[in-house]
């Protein structure tokens, strides 16, 4: 039989594995992150030198959290609700601020305010400041942005090869 009366929502729940809150999902992810950073290379990398992050240890990092249940898209979820911030971090981002307590910053204003060292650190010319705004735009869909990644990405402009020309001129 078909009930005749309307349906009504009455409750949305977001299932954080076996936390019922988003905060104590948050601080398993913290206990988890401190438990495990010995023991991953990968992980150390991004708490320690995350400037020196692989596309692998990247890859090894992301298996590690998602087989433990701590996804990218769950975690910003948690975040969000328990903060009432709506914040696109990276992966990195959650991990550092798991293991540092650093202060989790969007990603595309992380690589925005990095890119205005970088702007600042030398005279660019013309040529040199388009590559780096490139570059850049790359990096905020990208995380990791290597040799490979600039070949494929740049091929019809010539590639690595022609950045690492346009990188020593001027």
């Amino acid at each position: 039989m078909i009930a005749p009366h309307a349906d009504k929502l009455l409750a949305r729940e977001q299932n954080y594995s076996v936390h019922q809150k988003p905060g104590n999902y948050l601080e398993s992810f913290h206990q988890f992150i401190h438990q495990r950073l010995n023991q991953s290379v990968a992980l150390g990398v991004v708490v320690n030198r995350p400037r020196d992050l692989t596309r692998e240890q990247l890859r090894e990092v992301r298996l590690l959290l998602d087989q433990n249940g701590y996804s990218e898209a769950s975690l910003s979820t948690a975040w969000r609700e328990q903060t009432n911030q709506e914040i696109a971090a990276s992966i990195v981002g959650y991990i550092r601020q798991a293991a540092l307590g650093e202060a989790l910053i969007p990603f595309d204003q992380r690589v925005a305010h990095a890119m205005q060292r970088i702007y600042q650190s030398h005279s660019w010319t013309p040529v040199q400041r388009r590559w780096l705004d490139r570059l850049a735009q790359q990096l905020v869909h990208e995380v990791v942005v290597d040799r490979p990644v600039v070949q494929r990405n740049f091929e019809h402009d010539g590639g690595a090869p022609r950045l690492d020309k346009f990188s020593t001129a001027g």
